[in-house]
């Protein structure tokens, strides 16, 4: 038993799955974030866009209980009261949120990927090949005779 606690100690130290715990951690507070921007900031736009139509709660009953009049209600009253709803608004702003949600993660892992390469300078490769000044082909940087040719390189050829 103690050799089990031990290897579940190991596994849940390792460094991938505390970056994972807290990723998604901080992915459920992103999405309650970006849930809100939705509903509270860009759909009040849409439906003003689209003459105030609510995504969220458009739908249509497939089935209503005998005796129930659904008119009027919400979907969720609707589903509430018994009725089958086709709840496609729902649908529609769940593809909205995704689609902003990963534009968002997009822009941020573009400006991660940008802040890590400031500071870094690109390193300039050293040349490895030169063009024989006889032939034109190309030839190593140290060679001193061109193996096309055969000429002998002057030595301030060389060192280019």
């Amino acid at each position: 038993m103690k050799k089990f606690f031990s290897e579940f100690k190991d596994f849940i130290m390792r460094g991938n799955v505390v970056d994972l715990a807290v990723a998604v951690i901080v992915g459920g507070a992103f999405q309650a974030i970006v849930t809100s921007f939705i509903n509270d900031l860009i759909m009040p736009f849409i439906g003003l866009i689209t003459g105030g139509i609510n995504f969220a709660e458009q739908f249509v009953v497939l089935k209503a209980p005998d005796g129930v009049v659904v008119d009027g209600l919400s979907a969720a009253d609707a589903t509430a009261a018994g009725a089958t709803v086709w709840a496609y608004g729902a649908f529609i702003t769940a593809i909205i949120n995704f689609v902003i949600m990963a534009f968002v993660i997009f822009l941020m892992v573009k400006a991660i990927n940008k802040a890590q390469t400031i500071g870094k300078k690109e390193e300039e490769e050293e040349p490895t090949t030169k063009k024989c000044p006889f032939c034109c082909s190309e030839i190593d940087i140290k060679a001193t005779r061109c193996p096309h040719c055969t000429s002998e390189i002057p030595e301030e050829e060389t060192e280019e």
